[in-house]
């Protein structure tokens, strides 16, 4: 029985939160967003699973502005779930100094979960030692979970054949009509490009998407995509269904 459907002992999931960035467009500091970490590891630890928390370089983390519950702009003043996290020095202090993923044994986990925020779209849509470590996760039959922004990889991730991740693959990501909201929103352009606008140029893969800023997650074999950052826990359950309590 491979790792992804082990039933046997205590599952371990490997978390992937981006290093802070800054984007091209706006010049503002990028991270990861709060929501997209906090809500899995909940829907994670509830369920009995290990979770250990790295990122693609290591080193101190940073979260997107408006994803903090306590950010004077109120965007996630309803987010209690990050606000506990963020609060508690334990938790809080897994977000610091964290290892790069050039340090993780992946055989030790089941399951990794990449989350997303604003960062991913700079910091990780290039990073090809992050696309090579999530494709030797999905060639060893460990599941892989993605969501929001952080879904920018799965469009230049490439399995050892040389095909794309996604190639014959149902999947999602940020939405363009979501892109389009927050743009309108801030007043300006956010993102360098946008995901489903690239997805729908590959061929051989089917990018979906459901209603804007809704709970929306997909899995399609050892594939598992979000839509953007009220998905994260549906995604995070979808993994929980794969491999059990």
């Amino acid at each position: 029985m491979s790792a992804a459907i082990d039933t046997h002992g205590t599952k371990r999931i490997l978390m992937i939160a981006a290093n802070p960035g800054t984007s091209p467009t706006t010049g503002w500091p990028v991270g990861f967003w709060w929501a997209e970490l906090t809500h899995p590891y909940w829907t994670f630890t509830e369920a009995g699973y290990e979770v250990d928390i790295v990122s693609p370089k290591g080193g101190d983390l940073m979260a997107d502005g408006f994803s903090d519950p306590e950010d004077d702009s109120q965007y996630s003043a309803h987010d209690i779930l990050s606000l506990g996290f963020k609060s508690s020095p334990t938790h809080a202090s897994m977000l610091q100094g964290t290892k790069s993923i050039a340090d993780v044994a992946l055989d030790d986990y089941d399951a990794i979960f990449l989350a997303g925020g604003q960062s991913p779209m700079v910091t990780m849509i290039d990073d090809t030692d992050l696309h090579a470590f999530v494709a030797r996760a999905y060639e060893a039959d460990k599941i892989v979970a993605v969501v929001c922004h952080g879904t920018c990889i799965l469009l230049k991730t490439k399995l050892s054949n040389g095909d794309l991740l996604v190639s014959g693959k149902t999947w999602t990501g940020f939405a363009d009509a979501e892109e389009k909201f927050a743009d309108d929103f801030v007043g300006q352009k956010i993102q360098p490009f946008w995901i489903e606008e690239e997805a729908r140029k590959i061929d051989g893969t089917n990018f979906i998407t459901d209603s804007m800023f809704k709970a929306f997650a997909v899995r399609d074999g050892n594939l598992i995509t979000g839509q953007q950052q009220f998905s994260g826990a549906a995604a995070a359950n979808l993994v929980v269904e794969v491999l059990g309590r």
